[in-house]
């Protein structure tokens, strides 16, 4: 990797700076969730400690970080590796071609990651829960560490399949080691969590934007039902986000991966990055994924690309091709000197090459992460209907999203017809952001789209890595097939 000339940002890195900066009236030059002042820091109560929970969804090492396009998009038929050849040629193999392994450091990461967050926050909730007559303001806090734990275990659930529950405080390593898990159990911890945060977060943050949400809550108990296919449930957990009225889909589909679209009426979740002085400090999550070249601005490191499959998969006039694919030698403002062979990138990881180039190789114009957007919520909403026989409910949501990309209304009518047509829009709405791999997966489609690149049933769920396993002496049972 370009390691000489990419500096990763985390919370740690930029803290002794932030702290030292004005805050203006603009949201963008607040200081980010994940920082607290020296008061709020000094108070040691629990919103200090939140903000800390906050912190590692950016940092690097964490949830958000680049390992996870490695596991949400480039295992599916949307993308591929990218940069060049002998740039993690091992990942190549890894995810491209289902080579699993339960040793190499992006598998290991992720799952340390994930279960780094999830100690994190089971730390906070005892903390919490040893209060004695808590405060509506320290439920909500509380709401909030619980729905951030809900977050890593649907992500690890997701991943991995069956995998230890750990609810309780790590206090020693021994702490740490426990059996696994039916995917069944885990979700009912996921639901539980995301339920207790749904009865206390509220609606909407007027200030600190990303904070977790009644919304948000409620649109992870509807995505948690999709993939256990209660369509009942999955249907009336959206529609509450739906019938809330606080979410719109945002007007412009090709500003809505720029910094314009950041926080906009379509966020459910999003993870903050600050812009403090009008420079972006962020994690390594987009700048991995950005052009690879050796001028001023253009220097990603030209990961996760686009597949020929995706951008054939559109179809003509879908102004979301536009807003998705970046083609070499396309006309984007400011010439690219590329030191990769790659044909297509990934557009919603771009950044204003003018403004990069302003401010020089060393500080970022990176975007926020969408982690949830209501055009997952509506497409939920869609396919629920539909699975339960309710046609004109599932049409109608489908022609919402349908009609922000420019496309006429959908000229399908049968139950079969509009269950392709939900996964065809689901494709090119969140490609490149994550979703196909487990679209596929849990559709039952998987081995028919990806037999062909190596996957058979058992790369649903990657392998559990073996340091965890090994640290666990003969409790952690290793997944079937590895």
């Amino acid at each position: 990797m370009k390691i000489n000339t990419i500096i990763k940002y985390s919370f740690f890195t930029a803290i002794s700076f932030l702290s030292l900066t004005s805050c203006g009236d603009d949201f963008l030059d607040r200081k980010p969730l994940g920082i607290a002042t020296e008061g709020e820091a000094g108070i040691g109560g629990a919103e200090a400690k939140i903000f800390g929970l906050y912190s590692q969804l950016r940092t690097e090492g964490g949830v958000t970080d680049w390992t996870r396009h490695w596991f949400q998009s480039i295992r599916s038929d949307d993308a591929m590796k990218g940069s060049i050849p002998a740039d993690a040629s091992a990942m190549g193999n890894i995810m491209d071609n289902f080579q699993y392994s339960k040793t190499e450091g992006t598998a290991v990461a992720n799952w340390n990651g994930h279960y780094k967050l999830i100690f994190a926050c089971n730390s906070v909730i005892a903390d919490i829960e040893a209060i004695q007559n808590p405060d509506a303001a320290t439920l909500i806090n509380l709401g909030e560490a619980k729905a951030m734990r809900a977050f890593a275990y649907f992500d690890l659930r997701r991943d991995y399949g069956e995998i230890p529950i750990i609810t309780k405080k790590v206090v020693n390593p021994q702490d740490e080691i426990k059996a696994k898990s039916s995917v069944a159990e885990v979700d009912v911890q996921i639901k539980n969590d995301l339920q207790f945060a749904a009865s206390v977060l509220p609606a909407d943050w007027s200030s600190q934007k990303g904070r977790a949400t009644r919304g948000m809550a409620y649109s992870y108990l509807a995505k948690l039902a999709l993939y256990q296919k209660s369509w009942g449930e999955a249907l009336g957990f959206a529609e509450t986000v739906i019938n809330s009225g606080i979410y719109s889909l945002y007007p412009s589909y090709s500003t809505l991966f720029t910094d314009q679209g950041d926080n906009k009426s379509e966020s459910i979740w999003e993870v903050q990055f600050a812009r403090i002085n009008k420079v972006n400090y962020s994690n390594n999550y987009w700048e991995s994924q950005g052009v690879r070249g050796s001028g001023t601005w253009d220097l990603g490191w030209g990961f996760n690309v686009p597949t020929m499959n995706l951008i054939n998969a559109y179809e003509p006039g879908d102004i979301r091709k536009g807003a998705t694919i970046l083609a070499s030698g396309g006309a984007e403002g400011v010439p690219s000197t590329l030191s990769s062979i790659q044909p297509y990138w990934n557009k919603k990881a771009y950044t204003d090459p003018a403004r990069r180039a302003q401010e020089g190789e060393n500080k970022n114009h990176w975007t926020n992460i969408k982690l949830m957007r209501y055009a997952d919520v509506i497409l939920i909403a869609a396919e629920s209907a539909n699975e339960m026989g309710n046609t004109v409910k599932a049409i109608t949501y489908l022609n919402l999203i349908r009609t922000r990309a420019g496309l006429s209304n959908t000229t399908a009518t049968t139950q079969a017809q509009i269950r392709d047509a939900i996964k065809q829009e689901r494709r090119v709405e969140f490609a490149m952001e994550g979703e196909r791999f487990y679209d596929l997966v849990r559709w039952g489609d998987a081995v028919n789209v990806l037999g062909i690149l190596g996957y058979q049933d058992r790369n649903k769920y990657f392998p559990i890595p073996q340091t965890a396993i090994d640290k666990a002496q003969g409790v952690l049972i290793q997944n079937p097939n590895y």
